[in-house]
């Protein structure tokens, strides 16, 4: 991730990324070693490697491959020692093992959760989620709230806007009871119509018109109804998700 962000800074190239996981061993890390210096040969171009290998002994082989390999674990590990008094372990895989098992079973609880809560599949116990996400159909809500579950285990349910609900007027009966939880997405009419067309391209559903007039009405209810709403058009699944949790307060 922090490769692909300092990547981000050099918009005018175009950069072909690939990721070697699972480099624990000498033999695994002569193998990425040799996939380097293969897509060296063939590129014509030293890669540009960036490697979170914790054994020096495997980030030899990788920082033999290339004349260009940033080693982000070295980078920072050493400033880190000193900060905090203690050598660390230099054990490769700590960050996806599973090391307190109170944590994991909460984040798997909230994904089941999530998962059950989907587009409005059940409304029961939507009170006892941490958020409830609403909007049009095919905004956004679903990733969002799954990547909440993941990287949050955050109990994230979702529930779709529909014309039944804008010619009731208000929020629908099912949210009151939780309108604390609730928050709102929006997006173009334009984008959604266009994302829509690849789900359904027959019919009304996806035709501009309807986008345009289904967007006004979500909007126009999260307006009415003094609720906070992001407009997801040009917005990443990551950066929705960290704006809903900054604005709801959530941890």
């Amino acid at each position: 991730m922090l490769g692909q962000t300092l990547l981000t800074q050099f918009p005018d190239l175009a950069f072909v990324t690939r990721t070697l996981p699972f480099v624990t061993n000498q033999i695994a890390a002569q193998n990425a070693a040799d996939i380097i210096r293969t897509a060296k040969a063939e590129d014509g171009v030293s890669p540009v490697v960036f490697s979170t290998l914790t054994d020096p002994s495997t980030q030899y082989f990788i920082g033999s491959a290339s004349e260009h390999v940033f080693d982000l674990f070295g980078t920072f590990i050493e400033p880190l020692e000193d900060a905090l008094g203690q050598e660390s372990s230099h054990t490769a895989g700590r960050m996806h093992g599973i090391r307190d098992v109170t944590s994991y079973e909460r984040r798997l609880h909230a994904l089941n959760f999530t998962l059950a809560h989907d587009d409005g599949i059940s409304v029961r116990d939507l009170n006892l989620s941490d958020v409830v996400l609403v909007g049009v159909s095919r905004c956004g809500k679903t990733p969002t709230c799954l990547y909440m579950a993941m990287q949050y285990s955050l109990k994230a349910s979702n529930y779709p806007l529909t014309d039944d609900d804008f010619e009731k007027g208000g929020l629908p009966a099912v949210l009151t009871a939780c309108r604390d939880k609730l928050y709102g997405l929006t997006i173009v009419p334009e984008q959604l119509s266009r994302i829509r067309h690849e789900r359904r391209p027959h019919g009304i559903y996806s035709t501009i018109g309807q986008c345009r007039a289904e967007v006004s009405k979500a909007e126009a209810l999260f307006k009415a109804e003094n609720l906070q709403f992001l407009d997801t058009t040009t917005v990443s699944i990551e950066e929705i998700a960290a704006t809903i949790v900054r604005d709801k307060g959530l941890r």
